[in-house]
């Protein structure tokens, strides 16, 4: 396994794999990885020649200065398990490597069509703007043949699959499942700053949801997430931001059961601020 930190390097690379015919399966990821990372790499490493994974704490996503600080920055650990699992190279940029001042200063614009006017969109405003800059740089830079994304940021990958579309990126981009531990918690790069208490306080997140999806056909979906969103909330230690089902092609928000939904929540434990979602189709 190689580590590069600059674009040139990066280049080099790139160009040799490309020179040889050989498929490159990308994983972008802001490091402090886990087991949910690390599930992507081994889809990556199965189905590609090459399995990039990139590590780079992207400053444009991040609405708030402290959150950006406190974010876990954990790169030899990080580089252990990558090596571990079969990756063949670590693209760990300096932000001064990916953004010009410019960059950096100015938000960058894209056509979301709606996709980001509810949920993160509404509560972290131009955190998706960050997320299609940086991904469509990486895209750009890497030419990988498929990139893969958790289906925990269920939203962000909707934003994806149409960036992809819309910028004409010969990129395959591969949808992979939620992995929990043991109590049902999403695994998050955030939970390294739950306590052992908070740990198992948030996992009652994921099993309200669980529960709460069998009573779907009795109820619309808007009475669901009022009841899903009460029950969070008497949790003590959770605090909801929202609960939103909405439809999982569209993301509109569901007024019935005739497409298959998916509800989304995001919720304070202490002060981490965590996300979760949960597929729901009741034909």
């Amino acid at each position: 396994m190689e580590t590069v930190h600059t674009l040139a390097d990066l280049q080099k690379y790139v160009s040799k794999i490309k020179a040889q015919n050989k498929t490159i399966g990308l994983v972008p990821t802001m490091g402090a990885l886990h087991a949910g990372h690390l599930s992507l790499v081994q889809s990556a490493v199965n189905e590609n020649d090459v399995c990039v994974v990139s590590i780079f704490v992207n400053p444009t996503q991040f609405n708030s200065p402290e959150d950006l600080k406190k974010y876990p920055r954990t790169l030899e650990r990080d580089a252990a398990l990558l090596e571990k699992a079969g990756c063949h190279l670590i693209f760990n940029p300096l932000t001064e490597d990916v953004y010009s001042k410019k960059d950096l200063k100015k938000t960058f614009e894209f056509d979301f069509g709606g996709l980001d006017t509810m949920m993160e969109g509404a509560f972290r405003p131009g955190h998706f703007n960050g997320v299609v800059q940086i991904v469509s740089k990486l895209f750009a830079l890497i030419q990988p043949d498929r990139a893969y994304f958790g289906e925990k940021d269920f939203q962000q990958l909707a934003i994806i699959h149409r960036m992809v579309k819309l910028m004409n990126f010969e990129v395959q981009i591969v949808d992979c499942p939620i992995v929990r531990e043991p109590g049902g918690l999403a695994m998050s790069s955030r939970n390294e700053r739950l306590s052992p208490e908070e740990r198992n306080i948030a996992a009652n997140i994921f099993n309200i949801l669980n529960e709460n999806a069998n009573f779907a056909p009795g109820k619309s979906p808007r009475a669901l997430a009022e009841s899903i969103a009460c029950k969070i909330n008497k949790v003590s230690g959770l605090r909801v931001e929202y609960v939103e089902i909405v439809e999982q092609k569209t993301l509109k928000i569901a007024e019935n059961w005739e497409n298959p939904a998916v509800v989304c929540v995001a919720v304070f434990c202490g002060k981490v601020r965590l996300i979760d979602n949960l597929k729901i189709d009741v034909q």
